[in-house]
C-alpha cells in the first residue's frame, strides 16, 4: 500500500511538473482584434494574419508556444500590465509615449497610414485645416494622434474599434477617415462611394515611431532580447518575404 501511495504521489508530480513547464512554455500575446490583413479571424474562430503568422514564426525559432488574447485596443497596454499577456503584437507603432510604460522589441515593419473621403465630398487634408469636417478615427491610435495634433478645427470622432469606424463612414455619418492604408484596402477602397485622398503618410516621427513593433513589460529584457533575436532570424531566413509577398503581393 505504501508503495502504491507513494508511486501515485510520484506520478501526480510529474504531471504537475509536465503542465507547469508546458505553462512556462507558452507566450499568451495580447492582440486587438480585427485589424486586416494584420490579425483577424478565420470563420472557425481562428485568429491568422501577416502579424499573426510573422510572430509565431518568430515564436518557433524561439521554441515556445504561442496563444492569442483577445483585447480591446483601448485596454491593451493596461492588460499587459495586469499580466493578462506576456506581450503585445497588435500593429503597434513604436512611440515615446508608450515606450514609458513598455519595453518595446525592435520595429518589424512599418503600417502607412492614409485619408479616404467620401466620393462627393470637398475636404483635402493637404490644402486646409479641415474646419468643418468630421473626421472618423479609431481611439488611441497614431491616427487618432495625427489628426488632434494637426487638425485642431475639425470634428474628431473616435472610436473603439475600427469596424464602427467603417459603419459610420458607409452611413455617410463622417466626411473623412483617417486609417492605416491595409485597413482601407480591405473595408473601404473598391466601393466608388469612397475615394482616397493625398499621399500615405508615415510621419512625423515624433508620432509614427521607427515603426511597429512588439511590446513587452519593462522588466521582461531577457525576453525581448529572445524576441529580437528569433525575428532576425525569420527574416534571414526568408519568412519574412514569403509573407510579406503573401498578404501584400510584393
Amino acid at each position: 500500500m505504501n508503495k502504491t501511495i507513494i508511486a501515485g504521489v510520484v506520478a501526480a508530480t510529474m504531471l504537475l511538473g509536465a503542465n507547469a513547464q508546458a505553462q512556462q512554455d507558452t507566450l499568451r500575446i495580447g492582440v486587438d482584434i480585427p485589424y486586416e490583413p494584420y490579425q483577424y479571424k478565420l470563420p472557425d474562430g481562428t485568429i491568422t494574419g501577416f502579424e499573426v503568422e510573422l510572430v509565431e514564426a518568430a515564436c518557433e525559432q524561439m521554441q515556445r508556444e504561442c496563444r492569442w488574447v483577445e483585447q480591446a485596443w483601448d485596454g491593451i497596454i493596461p492588460g499587459l500590465q495586469a499580466r493578462k499577456y506576456d506581450f503585445i503584437a497588435s500593429s503597434m507603432n513604436i512611440t515615446e509615449d508608450r515606450s514609458r510604460q513598455v519595453l518595446f522589441s525592435e520595429p518589424y515593419f512599418q503600417v502607412p497610414s492614409v485619408w479616404v473621403a467620401q466620393a462627393d465630398g470637398d475636404f483635402d487634408p493637404e490644402e486646409g485645416d479641415l474646419e468643418g469636417a468630421t473626421i472618423g478615427v479609431q481611439q488611441g491610435t497614431i491616427q487618432d494622434e495625427y489628426v488632434t495634433q494637426f487638425y485642431p478645427k475639425a470634428e474628431v470622432r473616435r472610436y473603439g474599434d475600427s469596424g464602427a469606424v467603417v459603419n459610420d463612414m458607409q452611413a455617410q455619418r463622417l466626411d473623412l477617415v483617417f486609417t492605416a492604408f491595409p485597413l482601407a484596402q480591405e473595408t473601404l477602397f473598391g466601393n466608388d462611394q469612397f475615394t482616397r485622398v493625398g499621399e500615405l503618410v508615415t510621419g512625423p516621427e515624433s508620432i509614427y515611431g521607427p515603426g511597429v513593433g512588439a511590446a513587452f513589460r519593462k522588466r521582461d529584457k531577457e525576453l525581448v532580447e529572445s524576441f529580437n533575436a528569433a525575428m532576425e532570424k525569420v527574416k534571414e531566413d526568408g519568412t519574412f518575404d514569403e509573407l510579406q509577398e503573401k498578404y501584400f503581393g510584393e
